[in-house]
């Protein structure tokens, strides 16, 4: 993935980053009922890391929360996981 530029990732110069995946926000969930696919999820992973990558020295914790739909939380966890690894 081509570096974007994030201000305030820039600004800030962190030491490490922190992902909290929640997948309450992907289609088809019964409670956040938005409309992100699971390409959405892994194109914020691939920026993530890429800012952890150029700022953090590589280094990111991801944790996943949340999601209420057992098949979309599967289905989100694959292409977020898959994102991380650089697949």
């Amino acid at each position: 993935m081509t570096e974007k530029r994030i201000p305030a990732a820039d600004a800030f110069g962190p030491d490490i980053v922190l992902i909290s995946a929640g997948f309450d926000s992907r289609c088809g969930d019964p409670l956040g009922q938005f409309t992100l696919t699971d390409e959405d999820f892994a194109d914020m992973t691939r920026l993530v890391m890429d800012i952890a990558r150029t700022r953090a020295g590589g280094r990111v914790v991801s944790t996943i929360e949340g999601g209420y739909l057992l098949e979309g939380i599967a289905a989100a966890t694959t292409a977020h996981v898959t994102a991380l690894a650089g697949l």
